[in-house]
């Protein structure tokens, strides 16, 4: 009993010892910049054996630096991408940045037309951000609809399709015409089709003027093609503001050894019915239109940089189904504006609630790009163009 009490007694001075060794409370860490000087305040009042909480207080709040670094970093990007940033993400960096109690300039951070609409751009944005000069580096993506006015069909239209108008061919499913498997196994559905396809029967119509019009005021920084009828190239879209991302008929080589063959000799022996063979190993040879199971051109990866640098993204006549183009729509940043004309709700347009930066117009491609160059005010100087 003795030798408990003691304990207790031994226990409750080593506790008030403790307490009078203390120079008074430590000031909880403080984390926000605005509090540094006030923690400063503490330090000759606190004494040497908390001299490393203290360290850790100034450690901490040193922390917040990058982040407002990276908070000032975002605030200069957005206002390069047009200020898109809605209201509520404009609060959410202020409280970051410790600017709370900043008033906001709403029309500093949207056009007026886009606080009208909730902050959501429509066409209207997009015309007003190429006519303000805001967008100097867009990128076109195109598919087979952009061709079909020119007489070409697109792949997967029900009924007018490629897909759909197959069975003369004799393959077991639509997309074997273009499987780089069947084709060494029989590559003479591929020929037989290939007469249809080959460049020179087609002219390009106004939609590739549209974007032979960007190139000539300076605002096209690439076209990404699906298509393989070479029609941007007869449009005078220059050969450095293309990617062929699916091949082109204009090169041919040896679908095993990819020795380059004379493309205009394989054209010839293909429209008088015969198989091109490779004169070093004796595979076949075909146009380089790169087919399922194919790698791309290397000129496709050129999109790594490509979308880091664009300002608006036009998407024009594709299903997006194909992949990897189908996915890089989605390598450009998030406050970049992305511009959809087609016939239908294709890829991250499908979705109910569209970004803010999303921009829809459905309908017959030809009318929209009409519409689009008419707001532009770009009429006059497309039409000589194509005449020209």
């Amino acid at each position: 009993m003795m030798i408990t009490r003691s304990r207790k007694g031994l226990t409750d001075l080593a506790t008030k010892q403790s307490h009078e060794r203390k120079a008074g409370p430590l000031p909880s860490p403080k984390y926000h910049a605005g509090r540094i000087s006030e923690v400063a305040q503490h330090k000759d009042e606190v004494k040497s054996p908390t001299m490393k909480t203290e360290a850790r207080v100034v450690s901490n709040t040193t922390r917040i630096k990058p982040a407002t670094v990276l908070s000032e970093s975002l605030d200069s990007v957005l206002s390069k991408n047009f200020c898109q940033l809605t209201l509520g993400e404009r609060n959410r960096s202020e409280i970051r940045t410790g600017k709370v109690n900043q008033k906001v300039d709403i029309t500093a951070i949207h056009p007026p037309y886009s606080t009208r609409r909730g902050h959501s751009l429509c066409l209207e944005d997009i015309v007003g951000f190429i006519k303000q000069k805001r967008t100097k580096n867009i990128i076109v993506m195109a598919g087979a609809g952009i061709s079909t006015a020119s007489g070409i069909p697109d792949f997967r239209s029900p009924g007018t399709g490629l897909y759909a108008n197959l069975k003369k061919y004799n393959i077991p499913y639509p997309e074997a015409i273009f499987d780089i498997k069947f084709f060494t196994c029989d590559p003479r559905p591929f020929f037989l089709l290939a007469k249809e396809l080959y460049p020179g029967k087609h002219k390009p119509n106004y939609v590739h003027y549209f974007v032979r019009m960007l190139h000539e005021k300076g605002l096209l920084l690439r076209m990404y093609t699906q298509n393989i009828d070479s029609l941007e190239t007869i449009a005078g879209i220059p050969p450095e503001k293309l990617v062929e991302a699916h091949g082109t008929f204009s090169t041919a080589s040896c679908h095993l050894c990819y020795t380059m063959y004379p493309a205009k000799e394989a054209k010839k022996e293909i429209m008088s019915g015969k198989i091109p063979r490779c004169k070093i190993c004796l595979g076949t040879v075909k146009p380089d239109v790169v087919f399922f199971g194919e790698e791309l051109p290397e000129r496709f990866f050129l999109h790594s940089k490509d979308f880091a640098k664009a300002d608006l993204l036009i998407v024009m006549g594709t299903s997006l189904q194909i992949e990897p183009f189908g996915s890089i729509i989605n390598t450009v940043r998030p406050t970049v504006p992305r511009l959809l004309l087609n016939k239908d709700h294709v890829g991250p347009f499908k979705r109910e609630a569209l970004k803010k930066t999303d921009v829809v117009e459905l309908g017959d491609l030809t009318e929209s790009v009409k519409k689009l160059v008419s707001m532009l005010g770009w009429h006059d100087e497309l039409k000589e163009l194509m005449e020209n």
